[in-house]
């Protein structure tokens, strides 16, 4: 048995005033072929999809030429369309160079926007289904904010998505892949599945799957998987940053050649997803920066800290509403990590630790980031750019002291911190701070809130309803009509 093996994937933030190209996903390492793709990610999906298909006797994995997630991570705008032909092209030529599989894997995201392509994950099977032939079997993994409808599984035979967020579950659903490819090869497996979509647009901010009712979603579609066998349910919360005509909610059912049942499924979790919907979009209390800023410091005078302000908003990177207002107010022992400022890094290229610096940071990119901010101060450490999301660059990580040991870290792009060992690893000191002010939405739970690390949690957006805002209706959408979404609008009930 013969599985081929590719790789394509990006969350891609279409209002980013700058696209995502082609030398965005070269840097060292990317594009990976044979080994070298197989071996990425081994805690992630890739990790768990090549560990079972390899414990299968007989089964040869094929790894094709395909492209790394781009080096700018999450942070970048549309990809250009010449950046997915160039790409997609060289996969399809190496699919067809390495001769007849029985079926391929295909590691996606389901947020990926590309200029001119309307869903670029279906394209992309469509493809690789006109190379293999109607008898292969297909099998993909998922994001949970993936914007998915039926196009997809029209080409391909299955589908298995993250259910938890933070995504605690890649390595399994990489697992899942493996074993019902193989099984569906075999014949084994007859995939029979629906595919249901809500109106209901949702801040990825709103979707901690760490608390109730997302966390009742998640134990909902469970329940299913474990009732039933040969049952798997993938809930796409959907990524509104991604202005494209399948954004939104989607279910999808995939049974063993159970029509009836997958219908049924997907039925039953749309209408609890529908008639929970206010709760859905109630899930998270959302504090004005100034506000956020000065209940950290009220928490750290009242001993519970360290405290984590998380500027969820924040999608390029380059923002400087919290470091500013973290000035304003006077906090000390606060750690920003990090601020994108690849301009400010390369003019400290020579820069040492203890080195006197005066030096303007993020902003400008874009209005939604702001102004620069002067930083006065000394450098504290210069850290190698040993992070993933920093592959390739070229350029270090610099931490700043000033004011009242206060430290930002500066990077080249932006960076959702999810473990504090992130930071420590650099060189820095837990004991050093009593506020720590990150980039993300909810990724860094894992590491700060379900650890038990920091008693004190506020999610904080600035003041305009820029970029990352929760109030979607605010934003510029050119192929997605959001009054026709709940809470932005009156859609009418879809099981009325």
């Amino acid at each position: 048995m013969r599985i081929a093996v590719l790789q394509f994937a990006h969350e891609t933030v279409t209002f980013l005033p700058f696209d995502t190209t082609e030398e965005d996903f070269r840097y060292p390492g990317s594009p990976a072929a044979g080994e070298a793709l197989l071996a990425t990610d081994p805690k992630g999906y890739m990790g768990g999809f090549v560990q079972v298909a390899r414990e299968f006797d007989g089964v040869e994995l094929v790894g094709i030429d395909s492209p790394l997630w781009p080096k700018t991570g999450t942070g970048s705008g549309w990809i250009t369309n010449e950046a997915f032909e160039r790409f997609l092209g060289r996969q399809i030529a190496d699919l067809e160079a390495q001769g007849p599989v029985d079926g391929a894997y295909l590691a996606l995201h389901g947020a990926m926007g590309v200029r001119g392509v309307p869903r670029p994950e279906a394209e992309i099977a469509r493809r690789v289904r006109e190379v293999l032939g109607p008898k292969a079997r297909i099998a993909a993994t998922f994001d949970p904010h993936g914007n998915e409808d039926a196009e997809f599984l029209r080409h391909a035979d299955l589908a298995f998505s993250v259910k938890y967020f933070p995504h605690y579950d890649m390595h399994l659903q990489g697992e899942r892949a493996a074993r019902m490819l193989v099984r569906a090869i075999r014949g084994d497996y007859v995939p029979a599945h629906v595919t249901l979509k809500l109106p209901i647009l949702s801040p990825t901010v709103l979707q901690w799957t760490g608390a109730s009712p997302w966390s009742d979603l998640v134990q909902r579609a469970l329940t299913w998987e474990a009732r039933e066998p040969d049952v798997f349910v993938n809930v796409y919360f959907g990524f509104p940053w991604s202005d494209v005509p399948d954004a939104g909610m989607t279910f999808q059912v995939i049974t063993n050649g159970k029509p009836e049942l997958a219908r049924r499924i997907a039925d039953d979790m749309g209408r609890w997803a529908w008639r929970r919907r206010a709760d859905l979009l109630a899930s998270a209390k959302v504090h004005r920066i100034a506000e956020g800023v000065a209940m950290a410091k009220q928490a750290v005078a009242e001993g519970r800290g360290p405290v984590v302000l998380a500027d969820h908003s924040d999608r390029s990177g380059y923002a400087t509403w919290l470091l500013r207002e973290i000035i304003a107010q006077g906090l000390s022992r606060t750690l920003v990590a990090t601020i994108a400022a690849p301009e400010a890094i390369a003019s400290l290229a020579d820069a040492k630790p203890g080195d006197a610096v005066e030096v303007e940071i993020g902003g400008r990119i874009d209005p939604s980031a702001g102004d620069p901010v002067r930083i006065v101060g000394e450098v504290l450490l210069v850290a190698g750019a040993t992070s993933r999301r920093a592959a390739g660059t070229g350029q270090s990580w610099i931490a700043i002291r000033f004011g009242d040991g206060n430290v930002v870290v500066l990077s080249p792009f932006l960076v959702q911190i999810m473990e504090p060992e992130e930071l420590w690893s650099l060189g820095l000191r837990a004991a050093d701070y009593d506020v720590i002010a990150i980039k993300s939405r909810v990724h860094f739970r894992r590491g700060f809130d379900d650890s038990g690390f920091a008693p004190t949690i506020r999610l904080v957006e600035p003041d305009e309803p820029f970029l990352g805002t929760v109030r979607l209706e605010a934003l510029p959408y050119e192929h997605l009509d959001v009054r026709k979404f709940y809470p932005y609008g009156d859609p009418p009930d879809p099981f009325a």
